[in-house]
Protein backbone atom coordinates (compact mmCIF):
# COMPACT_ATOMS: atom_id res chain seq x y z
CA UNK A 1 0.00 0.00 0.00
CA UNK A 2 1.52 3.51 -1.15
CA UNK A 3 0.16 6.40 0.60
CA UNK A 4 0.99 10.29 -0.34
CA UNK A 5 1.24 11.35 3.35
CA UNK A 6 1.70 9.22 6.26
CA UNK A 7 -0.49 8.97 8.92
CA UNK A 8 -0.52 12.08 10.87
CA UNK A 9 -2.01 14.45 11.41
CA UNK A 10 -4.02 13.72 7.67
CA UNK A 11 -6.13 10.37 8.48
CA UNK A 12 -6.60 8.75 5.39
CA UNK A 13 -3.75 6.21 5.71
CA UNK A 14 -4.41 5.99 9.70
CA UNK A 15 -8.12 4.83 9.33
CA UNK A 16 -8.87 3.54 5.89
CA UNK A 17 -5.20 2.10 4.75
CA UNK A 18 -4.08 0.61 7.81
CA UNK A 19 -7.48 -0.27 8.95
CA UNK A 20 -7.91 -2.58 6.17
CA UNK A 21 -4.05 -3.62 6.11
CA UNK A 22 -4.95 -4.99 9.69
CA UNK A 23 -7.56 -6.91 8.69
CA UNK A 24 -6.10 -8.29 5.73
CA UNK A 25 -2.76 -9.66 8.02
CA UNK A 26 -5.71 -11.59 10.08
CA UNK A 27 -7.02 -13.17 6.93
CA UNK A 28 -3.25 -14.46 6.36
CA UNK A 29 -1.87 -12.03 4.05
CA UNK A 30 1.44 -9.68 4.11
CA UNK A 31 0.61 -6.21 4.06
CA UNK A 32 3.38 -3.48 3.80
CA UNK A 33 2.62 0.10 3.62
CA UNK A 34 5.16 2.48 2.55
CA UNK A 35 4.37 6.77 3.06
CA UNK A 36 6.37 9.96 2.92
CA UNK A 37 5.95 11.86 6.54
CA UNK A 38 6.51 15.29 5.11
CA UNK A 39 4.04 16.53 7.72
CA UNK A 40 6.51 14.71 10.38
CA UNK A 41 9.72 14.74 8.70
CA UNK A 42 11.65 13.96 12.06
CA UNK A 43 9.99 10.19 11.80
CA UNK A 44 11.67 9.93 7.99
CA UNK A 45 13.23 7.02 7.13
CA UNK A 46 11.37 4.81 9.80
CA UNK A 47 10.47 0.95 10.02
CA UNK A 48 8.20 -0.43 12.57
CA UNK A 49 4.99 -3.18 12.33
CA UNK A 50 2.17 -2.46 13.43
CA UNK A 51 -0.56 -5.44 14.27
CA UNK A 52 1.46 -7.65 11.81
CA UNK A 53 1.65 -4.71 9.18
CA UNK A 54 4.79 -4.04 8.06
CA UNK A 55 5.54 0.16 8.09
CA UNK A 56 7.43 1.96 6.25
CA UNK A 57 7.90 5.92 6.17
CA UNK A 58 10.91 6.41 3.66
CA UNK A 59 13.57 8.94 3.71
CA UNK A 60 12.76 12.84 2.82
CA UNK A 61 16.50 13.55 2.45
CA UNK A 62 16.85 14.93 -1.70
CA UNK A 63 13.80 16.09 -2.21
CA UNK A 64 10.32 15.57 -3.61
CA UNK A 65 11.92 13.23 -6.59
CA UNK A 66 14.04 11.25 -4.67
CA UNK A 67 11.51 10.56 -2.38
CA UNK A 68 8.97 9.13 -5.36
CA UNK A 69 11.70 7.29 -6.74
CA UNK A 70 12.59 5.87 -3.18
CA UNK A 71 8.59 4.67 -3.12
CA UNK A 72 8.55 3.27 -6.81
CA UNK A 73 12.04 1.55 -5.73
CA UNK A 74 11.17 -0.17 -2.44
CA UNK A 75 7.44 -0.76 -3.69
CA UNK A 76 8.71 -2.72 -6.63
CA UNK A 77 11.78 -4.46 -4.92
CA UNK A 78 9.31 -6.30 -2.36
CA UNK A 79 7.50 -7.93 -5.26
CA UNK A 80 4.02 -7.73 -4.04
CA UNK A 81 0.86 -9.50 -5.97
CA UNK A 82 -0.67 -5.96 -5.73
CA UNK A 83 0.11 -2.46 -4.80
CA UNK A 84 -2.80 -0.20 -3.88
CA UNK A 85 -2.37 3.11 -3.86
CA UNK A 86 -4.38 5.31 -1.78
CA UNK A 87 -5.55 8.94 -3.40
CA UNK A 88 -4.58 9.51 -7.18
CA UNK A 89 -2.68 12.43 -5.94
CA UNK A 90 1.31 14.16 -4.84
CA UNK A 91 3.71 11.25 -3.63
CA UNK A 92 1.68 8.30 -4.27
CA UNK A 93 -0.15 9.32 -7.52
CA UNK A 94 2.96 10.31 -8.70
CA UNK A 95 4.55 6.65 -7.57
CA UNK A 96 1.97 5.01 -9.23
CA UNK A 97 2.53 6.68 -12.29
CA UNK A 98 5.85 5.13 -12.44
CA UNK A 99 4.95 1.70 -11.33
CA UNK A 100 2.47 1.78 -14.24
CA UNK A 101 4.82 2.74 -16.89
CA UNK A 102 7.26 0.21 -16.17
CA UNK A 103 6.12 -2.45 -13.87
CA UNK A 104 2.42 -2.68 -14.40
CA UNK A 105 2.85 -6.43 -15.83
CA UNK A 106 4.57 -7.75 -12.58
CA UNK A 107 1.61 -6.84 -10.30
CA UNK A 108 -1.74 -5.67 -10.29
CA UNK A 109 -1.97 -2.00 -9.55
CA UNK A 110 -5.12 -0.72 -7.97
CA UNK A 111 -6.47 2.35 -6.96
CA UNK A 112 -8.30 4.09 -4.18
CA UNK A 113 -9.94 7.08 -3.86
CA UNK A 114 -11.72 8.39 -0.63
CA UNK A 115 -12.97 11.60 -1.91
CA UNK A 116 -12.53 14.12 -4.92
CA UNK A 117 -9.11 16.10 -5.31
CA UNK A 118 -9.65 18.18 -8.38
CA UNK A 119 -12.35 21.15 -9.53
CA UNK A 120 -15.72 21.11 -6.83
CA UNK A 121 -13.40 18.79 -4.51
CA UNK A 122 -10.45 19.80 -2.68
CA UNK A 123 -9.17 22.05 -5.25
CA UNK A 124 -11.75 24.33 -4.41
CA UNK A 125 -10.84 24.33 -0.42
CA UNK A 126 -7.22 24.17 0.23
CA UNK A 127 -4.78 26.55 -0.05
CA UNK A 128 -2.58 25.13 -3.31
CA UNK A 129 -0.99 27.18 -5.63
CA UNK A 130 -2.55 27.66 -9.09
CA UNK A 131 -0.20 25.27 -10.77
CA UNK A 132 -0.63 22.23 -7.96
CA UNK A 133 -4.17 22.50 -8.31
CA UNK A 134 -4.23 21.50 -12.20
CA UNK A 135 -1.67 18.76 -11.41
CA UNK A 136 -3.75 17.14 -9.03
CA UNK A 137 -6.93 17.68 -11.10
CA UNK A 138 -4.77 15.47 -13.63
CA UNK A 139 -3.77 12.94 -11.26
CA UNK A 140 -6.82 12.22 -10.29
CA UNK A 141 -8.16 11.76 -13.62
CA UNK A 142 -4.85 9.65 -14.73
CA UNK A 143 -5.04 7.75 -11.30
CA UNK A 144 -8.53 6.76 -12.01
CA UNK A 145 -8.15 5.31 -15.47
CA UNK A 146 -4.88 3.64 -15.60
CA UNK A 147 -4.73 0.71 -12.81
CA UNK A 148 -6.54 -2.64 -13.14
CA UNK A 149 -8.91 -1.90 -10.60
CA UNK A 150 -10.03 0.97 -8.41
CA UNK A 151 -11.71 1.19 -5.32
CA UNK A 152 -13.89 4.18 -3.81
CA UNK A 153 -15.23 5.14 -0.77
CA UNK A 154 -18.51 6.60 -2.14
CA UNK A 155 -21.31 5.97 -4.40
CA UNK A 156 -20.56 9.30 -5.75
CA UNK A 157 -17.11 8.43 -6.44
CA UNK A 158 -18.59 5.60 -8.17
CA UNK A 159 -20.84 8.08 -10.76
CA UNK A 160 -17.81 10.20 -11.43
CA UNK A 161 -15.49 7.08 -11.97
CA UNK A 162 -18.19 6.02 -14.62
CA UNK A 163 -18.08 10.02 -15.82
CA UNK A 164 -14.29 9.89 -16.42
CA UNK A 165 -14.48 6.64 -18.43
CA UNK A 166 -13.29 4.19 -16.33
CA UNK A 167 -15.08 0.80 -17.18
CA UNK A 168 -17.85 -0.46 -14.63
CA UNK A 169 -16.23 -3.88 -14.13
CA UNK A 170 -13.24 -2.53 -12.48
CA UNK A 171 -14.73 -0.09 -10.17
CA UNK A 172 -15.31 -1.52 -6.46
CA UNK A 173 -17.36 0.02 -3.94
CA UNK A 174 -15.49 0.12 -0.35
CA UNK A 175 -16.92 2.40 2.12
CA UNK A 176 -15.21 3.17 5.44
CA UNK A 177 -15.31 1.92 9.00
CA UNK A 178 -14.84 3.74 12.07
CA UNK A 179 -11.43 4.81 12.90
CA UNK A 180 -11.58 4.14 16.63
CA UNK A 181 -11.74 1.25 17.89
CA UNK A 182 -15.11 0.69 18.95
CA UNK A 183 -14.92 -2.22 21.78
CA UNK A 184 -13.48 0.29 24.08
CA UNK A 185 -16.98 1.61 24.74
CA UNK A 186 -20.28 1.50 24.03
CA UNK A 187 -23.02 4.13 23.97
CA UNK A 188 -25.45 4.44 26.80
CA UNK A 189 -28.40 6.42 26.39
CA UNK A 190 -28.91 9.40 29.78
CA UNK A 191 -30.25 12.28 30.42
CA UNK A 192 -27.69 14.62 29.96
CA UNK A 193 -28.70 16.16 26.95
CA UNK A 194 -25.46 16.40 25.13
CA UNK A 195 -25.10 16.93 21.79
CA UNK A 196 -21.75 15.74 20.12
CA UNK A 197 -20.37 18.22 17.51
CA UNK A 198 -17.43 15.96 15.87
CA UNK A 199 -16.04 17.50 12.77
CA UNK A 200 -13.58 19.38 11.08
CA UNK A 201 -16.38 22.93 10.09
CA UNK A 202 -15.18 22.95 6.56
CA UNK A 203 -18.34 20.58 5.46
CA UNK A 204 -20.96 23.10 6.43
CA UNK A 205 -21.67 26.84 7.01
CA UNK A 206 -21.27 27.42 10.57
CA UNK A 207 -23.31 30.22 10.83
CA UNK A 208 -26.05 27.38 10.23
CA UNK A 209 -24.59 25.22 13.31
CA UNK A 210 -25.18 28.19 15.47
CA UNK A 211 -28.53 28.90 14.46
CA UNK A 212 -29.54 24.97 14.85
CA UNK A 213 -27.59 24.92 18.45
CA UNK A 214 -29.73 28.24 19.54
CA UNK A 215 -32.79 26.96 18.14
CA UNK A 216 -31.98 23.38 20.64
CA UNK A 217 -31.35 25.73 23.35
CA UNK A 218 -34.64 27.88 23.70
CA UNK A 219 -36.39 24.14 24.26
CA UNK A 220 -33.56 22.92 26.38
CA UNK A 221 -31.62 25.44 28.39
CA UNK A 222 -29.20 22.69 30.28
CA UNK A 223 -28.01 21.94 26.55
CA UNK A 224 -24.30 20.77 26.50
CA UNK A 225 -22.67 20.93 23.26
CA UNK A 226 -19.73 18.28 23.33
CA UNK A 227 -17.19 19.41 20.70
CA UNK A 228 -14.33 16.97 19.78
CA UNK A 229 -11.70 18.01 17.43
CA UNK A 230 -10.65 21.34 15.57
CA UNK A 231 -11.57 22.82 12.42
CA UNK A 232 -9.12 21.89 9.61
CA UNK A 233 -8.47 25.93 9.23
CA UNK A 234 -8.13 28.54 11.70
CA UNK A 235 -10.02 31.33 10.64
CA UNK A 236 -12.92 28.70 10.95
CA UNK A 237 -12.29 28.11 14.36
CA UNK A 238 -11.88 31.64 15.26
CA UNK A 239 -15.30 32.71 13.64
CA UNK A 240 -16.93 29.50 15.11
CA UNK A 241 -15.95 30.95 18.81
CA UNK A 242 -17.39 34.16 17.98
CA UNK A 243 -20.53 32.93 16.70
CA UNK A 244 -21.10 30.80 19.18
CA UNK A 245 -19.81 33.89 21.94
CA UNK A 246 -22.74 36.23 20.06
CA UNK A 247 -25.23 33.70 20.28
CA UNK A 248 -24.48 33.02 23.80
CA UNK A 249 -23.76 29.34 24.29
CA UNK A 250 -20.29 30.18 25.71
CA UNK A 251 -21.69 28.28 28.97
CA UNK A 252 -23.31 25.40 26.95
CA UNK A 253 -19.97 23.96 24.88
CA UNK A 254 -17.64 21.85 26.09
CA UNK A 255 -14.70 21.91 23.77
CA UNK A 256 -12.26 19.57 24.65
CA UNK A 257 -10.39 20.02 21.22
CA UNK A 258 -7.92 17.89 19.57
CA UNK A 259 -8.51 14.24 20.95
CA UNK A 260 -5.56 10.91 20.70
CA UNK A 261 -7.51 8.34 18.98
CA UNK A 262 -7.59 6.20 21.63
CA UNK A 263 -9.35 8.49 24.00
CA UNK A 264 -12.16 8.82 21.56
CA UNK A 265 -14.84 5.77 22.06
CA UNK A 266 -14.98 6.93 25.85
CA UNK A 267 -15.49 10.64 24.89
CA UNK A 268 -18.24 9.85 22.28
CA UNK A 269 -20.19 7.42 24.26
CA UNK A 270 -20.11 10.54 26.63
CA UNK A 271 -22.82 11.67 24.39
CA UNK A 272 -26.73 11.50 23.99
CA UNK A 273 -27.18 12.87 20.53
CA UNK A 274 -24.70 13.05 17.37
CA UNK A 275 -24.96 16.02 15.10
CA UNK A 276 -23.47 15.46 11.40
CA UNK A 277 -24.34 18.88 9.18
CA UNK A 278 -23.10 18.43 5.29
CA UNK A 279 -23.40 21.03 2.97
CA UNK A 280 -24.53 19.74 -0.17
CA UNK A 281 -21.46 19.89 -2.48
CA UNK A 282 -19.37 17.90 -5.08
CA UNK A 283 -16.48 17.71 -1.96
CA UNK A 284 -19.04 16.53 0.30
CA UNK A 285 -21.13 14.08 -2.07
CA UNK A 286 -17.93 12.15 -2.68
CA UNK A 287 -16.25 12.25 1.10
CA UNK A 288 -17.41 8.85 3.60
CA UNK A 289 -17.17 10.43 6.51
CA UNK A 290 -15.02 8.10 9.32
CA UNK A 291 -16.13 10.41 12.38
CA UNK A 292 -19.93 9.37 11.26
CA UNK A 293 -18.50 5.64 10.94
CA UNK A 294 -17.53 6.25 14.62
CA UNK A 295 -20.58 7.43 15.86
CA UNK A 296 -22.66 4.73 15.05
CA UNK A 297 -20.21 2.18 16.16
CA UNK A 298 -20.28 3.36 19.32
CA UNK A 299 -24.38 3.49 19.17
CA UNK A 300 -24.84 6.71 19.02
CA UNK A 301 -28.18 8.14 17.43
CA UNK A 302 -27.34 10.60 15.24
CA UNK A 303 -29.19 13.42 13.21
CA UNK A 304 -27.63 14.11 10.08
CA UNK A 305 -28.38 16.24 6.64
CA UNK A 306 -28.99 13.82 3.80
CA UNK A 307 -26.20 14.34 1.61
CA UNK A 308 -23.91 12.13 -0.02
CA UNK A 309 -23.25 9.19 2.07
CA UNK A 310 -24.93 10.14 5.46
CA UNK A 311 -27.93 8.02 4.69
CA UNK A 312 -25.66 5.26 4.37
CA UNK A 313 -25.06 5.33 8.15
CA UNK A 314 -27.76 6.98 9.33
CA UNK A 315 -30.93 4.86 8.64
CA UNK A 316 -33.87 7.58 8.63
CA UNK A 317 -36.34 6.10 11.92
CA UNK A 318 -34.10 3.58 12.43
CA UNK A 319 -30.33 4.31 13.72
CA UNK A 320 -30.96 7.85 13.66
CA UNK A 321 -32.93 11.22 11.95
CA UNK A 322 -32.54 12.78 8.49
CA UNK A 323 -32.90 16.36 7.44
CA UNK A 324 -32.36 18.11 3.89
CA UNK A 325 -28.98 20.01 3.99
CA UNK A 326 -30.46 23.37 5.23
CA UNK A 327 -33.39 22.43 6.94
CA UNK A 328 -32.47 24.74 10.42
CA UNK A 329 -35.57 24.09 12.07
CA UNK A 330 -36.00 20.62 10.63
CA UNK A 331 -32.77 19.57 11.97
CA UNK A 332 -33.20 21.70 15.46
CA UNK A 333 -36.25 19.71 15.83
CA UNK A 334 -35.35 15.96 15.40
CA UNK A 335 -32.41 17.00 17.89
CA UNK A 336 -34.46 18.49 20.74
CA UNK A 337 -36.94 15.10 19.63
CA UNK A 338 -34.44 12.61 20.24
CA UNK A 339 -32.88 14.68 23.62
CA UNK A 340 -36.18 14.80 25.07
CA UNK A 341 -37.15 11.28 24.33
CA UNK A 342 -34.57 8.69 25.84
CA UNK A 343 -36.28 5.27 24.89
CA UNK A 344 -36.18 6.63 21.19
CA UNK A 345 -32.11 7.17 21.69
CA UNK A 346 -31.91 3.73 23.22
CA UNK A 347 -33.77 2.43 20.22
CA UNK A 348 -31.91 4.46 17.94
CA UNK A 349 -28.45 3.31 19.12
CA UNK A 350 -28.82 -0.21 19.28
CA UNK A 351 -29.71 -0.06 15.90
CA UNK A 352 -26.71 2.13 14.71
CA UNK A 353 -24.18 -0.67 16.51
CA UNK A 354 -25.94 -3.21 14.55
CA UNK A 355 -25.83 -1.42 11.40
CA UNK A 356 -22.48 -0.77 11.80
CA UNK A 357 -21.28 -4.30 12.47
CA UNK A 358 -23.49 -5.79 9.65
CA UNK A 359 -22.11 -3.29 6.71
CA UNK A 360 -19.31 -0.99 7.86
CA UNK A 361 -16.81 -3.76 10.46
CA UNK A 362 -13.46 -3.22 8.62
CA UNK A 363 -13.19 -6.96 8.71
CA UNK A 364 -16.06 -7.37 6.24
CA UNK A 365 -14.39 -4.40 4.04
CA UNK A 366 -11.33 -6.35 4.13
CA UNK A 367 -13.16 -9.55 3.02
CA UNK A 368 -14.62 -7.46 0.11
CA UNK A 369 -11.37 -6.32 -0.93
CA UNK A 370 -9.80 -9.39 -0.59
CA UNK A 371 -12.51 -10.33 -3.96
CA UNK A 372 -10.97 -7.51 -5.37
CA UNK A 373 -7.21 -8.44 -5.30
CA UNK A 374 -8.17 -11.87 -6.11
Amino acid sequence: MLGPFGLHPNKTMQSRALSLAKALVKRGHMVKIIMPPWQTPKQADKRWQDDGVEMRYVSLEGGMLFTIWRMFREGAAWQPDVIHSFKPKAYSGLTAWLLWQFKRHKFCLVTDTDDWEGWGGWNDLAPYSTIQKHFFAWQERWGMTHCHALTVASLELEKMAVAHAVPPHKIHYLPNGAGINIHEAQHSSTRSHTVLLYSRLFEFDTERLTAVLTSIKKQIPDLIILAVGTGLYDEQNARFRQQIAAAGLQENIRDVGWVEVDALPALLAQADVGLYLMDDSLLNRTKCPVKLADMIAVGLPVVGENVGQVSAYVRDGVTGLLCESGDVEGVATAVTHLLQNQLKRAEYGRAARQHYQTHFEWSRIATQLEMVYQ
